[in-house]
């Protein structure tokens, strides 16, 4: 098999190293790096993220991450968000009060979840569809989690009945949250595959074939 290139995209977001290491265990090629076109180029782009929604975002739009992202969809080109990475990916964010633009690939509004511990830390249980490419490999398995926000409502508008409907993962704290989508080139876990074990491999192994 072919080895496939992935880049790590550097915003200034931290735990870059652990998903270059988990990437790099499951066979996969990769450079952290904010270099647009090494971005533009590799097989696959994840863009990871850890603390606030607008810090994230400006660390985006400062490395031309936007342009990237929407380029590489354009062209049918993989890209893998994580944590605050999958939430990027929506409308916007609001935390705080304050309300934060997103990528807008996805339709949504990513806000704090209504339950009695926060943030929600640690492992739990994901409901995901029949025909996932990310959890072929990994049913029954439990995922590692740290946030507080998350996106509790998925309306999609059905543009054209000729693409194929968004493969949707839920879980549940304190209300049923999205935890991952798959659509098309595009997909994102709210979960932190990279710290997630076994499970967590897997998965991230399935998407790398994938590519």
């Amino acid at each position: 098999m072919t080895t496939r290139s992935v880049v790590v995209l550097d915003y200034g977001s931290g735990n870059l190293r652990s998903a270059q290491r988990a990437l790099e265990r499951v066979g996969a090629d990769v450079a952290v790096t904010d270099d647009f076109d090494a971005a533009m180029d590799a097989d696959g782009l994840v863009v990871p993220g850890v603390g606030a929604y607008a810090a994230c975002m400006s660390g985006i739009r400062a490395v031309r991450g936007d342009v990237v992202v929407d380029r590489r969809l354009a062209g049918g080109r993989p890209v893998l968000g994580i944590c605050v990475g999958m939430q990027v990916l929506f409308e916007r964010g609001v935390e705080h009060g304050v309300q934060t633009e997103g990528l807008g690939e996805w339709p949504g509004v990513v806000d704090e979840l209504h339950a009695d511990v926060l943030p929600h830390m640690g492992w739990n249980t994901v409901r995901a569809p029949h025909g996932s490419t990310l959890f072929a490999d990994v049913r029954d398995e439990r995922f590692y989690f740290v946030h507080s926000y998350a996106v509790t409502d998925w309306v999609m508008p059905h543009a054209d009945p000729r693409l194929h409907e968004p493969l949707v993962t839920w879980t549940h704290h304190g209300q049923d949250f999205v935890s991952a989508v798959e659509n098309g080139p595009l997909a994102a876990t709210q979960f932190h595959p990279e710290k997630s074990g076994d499970a967590g491999a897997a998965l991230l192994r399935s998407w790398v074939r994938s590519l």
